[in-house]
């Protein structure tokens, strides 16, 4: 059976500046100043690839910290290995169209270039407009990083390439009790990033930035995605906030564990501490039970107030 294509948005370089290099030479590539050939690297297992970069990565960039580092071991090996051949990329011009194109090749390493760590890309003629995309589909094409999984949004994508309307938007994500919180819950990510700086949590953290763009929210792990990840003030404890997003007490509990042993083994300064934060619309006595047995595990309720006014005309 062919395996199904999966589809991806890559920046080529700080806010894709590389974008129409990439187009006209037929390449996305990644770079962060690490100017050794990762091919035999390539085939040992992750924690090989792991250990091997962040020894080149920390030695070319000897300012940097272990976030950055997290950031940048990621996307290089999901560019370089994960992406399979046929698999989709969309990158963005500067100019609100997406080039997309084909992966034709494994990874190939270009000394003295820009972007050396590369693989060959087909580009399609025509790209997409950013704005015929969904506000889901737009969101996540446009988020800060220098890769995100799109394909959860394959049936949009192929109308799109087709030139249909996108279709109705339904959801591929993982199984959820109650799809009404689901709902609400991913627009209040975004609405608790924009408005950080106002709750009760932005006292005392502020979502990781790095050269002054926001990378905290979905931070890549090996365990899947952090929702936000934050510092505290005095940079002594990273903060994993969770959203429950309608899951069972069971799953969210269980995965921002994983998240934050994740933090602890592989973000953590020796002087740095972890601590985590999950966020629902209501507990329940599941949730109960499992925090009371649970370090360094807070838990918030959020309130929402919708009115309406009526005119009298």
């Amino acid at each position: 059976m062919t395996p199904t294509k999966s589809y991806y948005r890559i920046m080529p370089g700080r806010q894709s500046i590389y974008a129409k290099e990439c187009f006209e030479q037929g390449f996305i590539g990644v770079d962060w100043n690490v100017n050794s050939d990762l091919a035999d690297l390539l085939s040992d297992s992750t924690d090989m690839f792991d250990e091997a970069y962040l020894s080149f990565y920390h030695q070319a960039n000897p300012e940097s910290n272990k976030i950055a580092a997290g950031l940048a071991r990621s996307a290089t090996y999901n560019i370089s290995k994960n992406l399979l051949t046929g698999d989709i990329v969309l990158c963005p011009n500067g100019n609100g169209i997406y080039y997309v194109g084909e992966v034709e090749s494994d990874y190939y390493f270009v000394e003295g270039t820009v972007l050396p760590h590369r693989r060959k890309i087909k580009w399609y003629e025509k790209g997409i407009k950013r704005g015929d995309m969904s506000v889901a589909l737009k969101n996540s094409a446009g988020s800060v990083g220098t890769l995100s999984d799109l394909t959860k949004y394959t049936d949009e994508l192929e109308n799109l390439l087709e030139g249909k309307a996108p279709p109705a938007l339904t959801h591929n994500d993982e199984t959820v009790e109650d799809p009404s919180v689901f709902a609400l819950e991913k627009h209040l990510e975004d609405f608790l990033v924009a408005n950080w700086q106002y709750t009760e949590l932005g006292n005392d953290y502020d979502i990781y930035t790095e050269d002054g763009d926001i990378v905290g929210q979905q931070y890549p792990s090996d365990t899947g995605p952090l929702d936000i990840l934050a510092i505290s003030k005095d940079k002594k404890t990273l903060l994993v906030v969770e959203l429950k997003k309608g899951r069972a007490s069971d799953s969210v509990v269980g995965q921002i564990q994983r998240y934050m042993g994740y933090v602890q083994d592989e973000l953590c300064e020796e002087n740095q501490n972890v601590k985590g934060v999950i966020i629902a619309l209501e507990d329940d006595l599941r949730l109960k039970r499992a925090l009371s047995v649970t370090n360094n595990i807070e838990f918030y309720r959020y309130q929402v107030s919708f009115k309406l006014c009526k005119n009298n005309y």
